[in-house]
This record gives C-alpha cells, structure tokens and sequence, in this order.
C-alpha cells in the first residue's frame, strides 16, 4: 500500500527521503577513504579520550531545528562561497543532510558537519564510528566553522573540478554535478538538495558574480585544484621520527594516536618506554623509534 502511494505521488517519496536523511544525518557516500584498520578497543578508547576531553562542549551542545541550524552556519556558507564558488545554498543543504541539521553524533562529538573521513592526506585528530565498514575514522575538528572550511577544501579535486566552473548561483547545477562526479550513490541526490534548498529558500543567500569576478574566482580555485593533482600523497597517520627519536606530549595527545602517527602499536610504544600503563602527561618526552 505504501509503495504504490509513492509511485503515484513522487514527491511524497522524496519528502519522506529527505526526513530520513535528516534523521540518520548521512546520505551521501562521497566518504570513500582510507580504511585505518583498528581495532574495536583502540577504537573505543580513542572516542572515550576524545569524548573525555570535549565532555564541557558536549554538555552544553545545543539542539538545533532546522532554522536554527541556517541562521548559525549561513555566514560560513556564505564566505566559504564568496572566496571558493559553492552555492551557499548546496553547503547549508549537504549539512543539513550530513549532520541531521546539527544534531548528529559527529558533528556533537567531532564538529564534523558533513560526515567527512580521514582520507591519507588528514593530518588532525580521528573518531571512529561504523558507517561503510565497521570502525570507519572520521575527521575531527576543533569547531563546526573548521568542517565548512574543510567542505570547501575536500571538494576542490580533480573530480569536482568542473563544478567549480558553474556560476557560484547555480545551485541545479552543482546539484547535479555533484552526483555526477560520484559524490553521493544515491539516484535521487540531486532532487533531494534541490528539495531542501527550495523549502528553507536558501537561494536566498546564493549570490550571483560578474564575468571579471567568476574569471578570476575560477582562475584561483582551479589552479589550486591543479596543485593538488599528482601531489605524493603520504599516510598523514604516520610521520617520521624526529632526529632524536623523541616526542613530546601535548594537550589531547593519546597513546593511541602517538602510535599511529609514528607507525608503532600501543604495546610497541609502551615497551620503548617502560610503560606499565596508558597514563601520560603534558611535557612528557617519549621514545617513539629504536
């Protein structure tokens, strides 16, 4: 009875998607990424850490209708399509979607408004939560404004680079483009954001630019796309050991993320350094290479 309702009235079929997007705050699968293999203990004990530390932020996290949630991040959507060209309407549209309009556990916990994962290239802190594969690592930021920033910096690659020759208005036109270039599996993406971004109106703080300003917005953005491309993309977990083959501890280090960043195990770093327990402190030197 329910489907043959949807098959006659498409547009009951796209409202009640959208509400389930914004319910599970995830309906794209652009995330695609490194898969660091941990296991469900590092895991654990890298989100309580980081839950530990952010308990404060945490607590005092509001909950957001979808209005709300526009009238906090429009600036941000706003300045980010000013200086890179994505309609403000898409970005407010895709966190809307990702973050299930803020109130979603990565972007209470990990600031992370658009469900973005720890591709190689990530040199920030890590929350992992099961999505396409258990255990799969998300970035973590240190304030909302930092995800729509990063939004705009993991969509200037080779893939979206057409996008970015769009009028920064053109917000059918992303919508499509962005399915097409694979960010999202979902056949029904574009209408969705489309939908989203015609119910809430925001169009209205989309801004149309002169052919001097678009020549000049598209000459910068794709010329940083084009340095990106070929880049030697290194494991941004692991870095190499300092010439003293030491380490100091800072605020929010864990044993777990030191060992990742330097490509040891919890127990192999432990054992360079004696260590009968996790407990570690600010200033604290630690071995991190034989």
């Amino acid at each position: 009875m329910t489907a043959n309702i949807y098959k006659q009235n498409p547009a009951i079929y796209l409202l009640a998607a959208s509400f389930a997007c914004l319910l599970l705050g995830s309906c794209s699968s652009h995330k695609k990424l490194v898969n660091n293999t941990v296991s469900n203990r590092e895991a654990q004990r890298n989100n309580q850490q980081l839950q530990k530390e952010r308990r404060t932020a945490i607590a005092s996290y509001p909950t957001y209708t979808v209005q709300q949630y526009i009238d906090r991040f429009k600036a941000i959507a706003i300045l980010e399509m000013n200086k890179n060209g994505i309609p403000a309407s898409i970005t407010l549209a895709q966190g809307l979607f990702e973050s299930g309009n803020g109130n979603g556990e990565l972007a209470r916990v990990a600031n992370n408004h658009f469900g973005i994962k720890c591709t190689s290239d990530w040199k920030g802190r890590s929350y992992y939560k099961d999505d396409d594969q258990v255990n799969d690592c998300f970035r973590v930021y240190d304030n909302a404004d930092d995800s729509f920033r990063d939004h705009s910096e993991f969509l200037k690659r080779k893939r979206y680079a057409k996008l970015f020759e769009l009028d920064k208005n053109d917000y059918t036109g992303w919508a499509n483009g962005l399915k097409d270039a694979g960010y999202a599996t979902n056949p029904k993406y574009p209408q969705l954001l489309i939908g989203v971004i015609q119910k809430y109106s925001l169009d209205q703080y989309d801004r149309p630019e002169g052919t001097v300003q678009k020549i000049k917005r598209e000459d910068r953005v794709l010329t940083q796309i084009n340095q990106n491309i070929g880049k030697a993309v290194k494991d941004s977990l692991v870095q190499a050991a300092p010439i003293d083959k030491t380490y100091t501890i800072k605020q929010g280090d864990t044993l777990y993320n030191i060992s990742k960043r330097f490509g040891l195990t919890v127990d192999e770093l432990k054992a360079l350094n004696n260590m009968a327990d996790n407990n570690i402190k600010i200033g604290q030197k630690l071995v991190i290479a034989k």
